[in-house]
């Protein structure tokens, strides 16, 4: 794709953002979009959040790391956006979806804390555990300016790997003190129980998927850094967010985290 269109759909994403509104899919508008395109665009947007909001890149998601949702959008392997400064609440805080998010959604997932940069090739499952200073539970809270959730994988590419805002749970734990692969995540809404998973659902170990993290994004010569937030990839399936749900999610042997929407 010639970089005018490039810049222009970055730019649209941008915009989208900016003012909560939704774009047609840019799949349904090129029809030759690659992945690496897709990834040039997310460049574009994210260096605009950058320079015209002032915010900082402090971590990194996967996504797309369950076989559900693989073969939703018909890929084989996960993708990744950027975490930024102004995404993150805490455990137990408002999150405002009506005037904020176009239309969110909420995942349950394992949060690692990095003390160690981690740079691919070649990063290991044993290298990721000994660069990680605690785990910890969260949130994504998921969002799209795509309309109708109508993607393609290239869309939320492009669209920074639909990432929305993150909460986080009060308590890091460390990772060689708990199954990682095994442990059991419940997801409940208004106290009724809506999902369960494990950590196996994301790529079989939520530190699997970090490895391939850090060795996809070292083939771009990007590292994982040091006091970066690596997000590992959805437990369970998503949940629509109305205003006034109170969300709580627990992972077996980490802790848990709770927000509440309006």
């Amino acid at each position: 794709m010639e970089k005018a269109k490039i810049e222009k759909y970055g730019n649209e994403l941008y915009e989208a953002l900016k003012s909560n509104t939704m774009i047609e899919p840019i799949t349904s508008r090129e029809s030759d979009i690659t992945i690496e395109d897709a990834y040039a665009i997310q460049d574009v947007f994210i260096k605009r959040r950058i320079k015209d909001d002032g915010v900082k890149v402090i971590g990194k998601k996967i996504g797309v790391t369950s076989k559900v949702v693989m073969d939703m959008l018909g890929v084989h392997q996960p993708d990744f956006g950027y975490l930024l400064s102004d995404m993150i609440y805490s455990d137990g805080d408002e999150i405002d979806v009506t005037n904020k998010m176009i239309q969110p959604k909420a995942e349950g997932e394992i949060a690692f804390v990095l003390k160690e940069d981690l740079m691919g090739p070649g990063v290991t499952t044993a290298d990721v555990l000994r660069a990680t200073k605690f785990v910890m539970p969260c949130f994504e809270i998921v969002d799209s300016r795509i309309k109708d959730w109508k993607i393609k994988v290239q869309d939320t590419v492009a669209d920074n790997a639909s990432c929305g805002y993150i909460v986080f749970g009060g308590q890091g734990v460390n990772p060689r003190d708990v199954d990682l692969t095994t442990c059991g995540l419940t997801l409940e809404a208004n106290g009724e129980l809506l999902h369960t998973g494990a950590g196996a659902a994301a790529l079989g170990s939520p530190v699997n998927a970090v490895a391939w993290l850090a060795n996809t994004l070292g083939s771009f010569g990007v590292g994982l850094k040091a006091g970066e937030v690596i997000l590992s990839g959805a437990l369970c399936a998503m949940v629509t967010i109305k205003p006034n749900d109170n969300m709580t999610i627990n992972v077996g042997g980490i802790g848990s985290a709770s927000c509440r929407f309006v």
